[in-house]
């Protein structure tokens, strides 16, 4: 039965104007994949900021746009340069396929086109947890498989809790640090506390997922000699901090892109050898058609974690 070349999207009309509405979808080609979206997430991060209108200059930015990196599918039509089957549930980081409306990030629609190179097959009995291989790669990717694993987290949201349950995983007990009540729940294997009860200076690699950008000459104070600061969250303001206490640590500061196709695949192995769990990370669900909604849930409501669209009895 053909496919037809059209799907519902999330489309981002300007700033803190969102619709589910019709897009054309690009023809694939044989290299290329058309995906049934089951699920997407919202990202409380780069999203907000689009949502918002804050985002800073950014690689195809521009309004009307489809926004979403963290979805799930299955393969309805497989090209035969795709290097995948029909029927695979996988792991989607967006996509570009909606002619003038652009895809920042894309995968927030009820199908899909995308190269099949950029899918990763999730393991099986994964699910919607699946939405969740985005932001596990960009935690890994914070230190990679030799870097050294973060002692004190900045955040308890979802990117946090990864961090630190990946820490866990390999071999360490970090500290997070915490100032919503609503958000301490949940660790295990590491400690969650408030910033004000904490009266470390010894840490020696900070990873910052808040996002914060008027926090670093607290975390200098926090930090041993010759020690590590990770960014790892997404800024819209600029950022900066005193010398003199940087220089006296001889402070080392790193910025974390985002997450590359091994990082994935190491999440993956994590997730099969049954060292790194998604569980309690997704706390709303809505169906797509209340997208607006859900949005403003995602953003907006502290006990949502994580925020998904159920696009599974949406009419293609």
């Amino acid at each position: 039965m053909p496919i037809d070349m059209n799907t519902l999207a999330v489309v981002l009309e300007q700033p803190e104007q969102l619709a589910v509405r019709r897009l054309d979808l690009t023809p694939p080609s044989p290299a290329d994949c058309v995906v049934d979206i089951h699920w997407s997430g919202i990202s409380t991060g780069t999203e907000r900021l689009l949502w918002s209108g804050r985002m800073p200059p950014f690689p195809g930015l521009a309004y009307p746009l489809v926004p979403g990196y963290e979805s799930v599918g299955q393969v309805v039509a497989a090209g035969e340069e795709s290097g995948r089957v029909e029927g695979e549930l996988v792991f989607v980081p967006g996509a570009r396929c909606y002619g003038d409306v652009a895809g920042l990030f894309g995968g927030a629609a009820a199908r899909i086109v995308a190269p099949g190179s950029r899918l990763i097959t999730l393991p099986a009995g994964l699910g919607e947890q699946g939405v969740l291989m985005a932001l596990a790669a960009t935690a890994y990717h914070v230190t990679g498989p030799q870097g050294q694993q973060p002692d004190l987290i900045i955040g308890h949201g979802v990117l946090g809790r990864l961090l630190a349950r990946l820490a866990v995983a390999h071999g360490a007990a970090p500290v997070v640090w915490e100032r919503n009540p609503a958000r301490t729940s949940g660790a295990e294997g590491y400690q969650v506390i408030d910033p004000e009860q904490d009266e470390r200076r010894d840490y020696r690699c900070i990873c910052d997922v808040s996002g914060d950008s008027k926090l670093l000459d607290t975390l200098i104070g926090r930090l041993a000699p010759g020690g590590e600061i990770v960014l790892a969250g997404f800024y819209e303001a600029p950022l900066s901090f005193d010398f003199p206490p940087a220089f006296m640590r001889e402070l080392r500061l790193r910025v974390a892109a985002e997450f590359k196709e091994p990082d994935l695949i190491a999440v993956k192995q994590l997730i099969e050898s049954g060292r790194l769990s998604f569980d309690e990370l997704i706390t709303h669900r809505m169906p797509a058609e209340q997208a607006d909604e859900a949005y403003v849930t995602a953003f907006s409501d502290p006990s949502c974690l994580k925020m998904i669209l159920d696009w599974r009895h949406v009419d293609v």
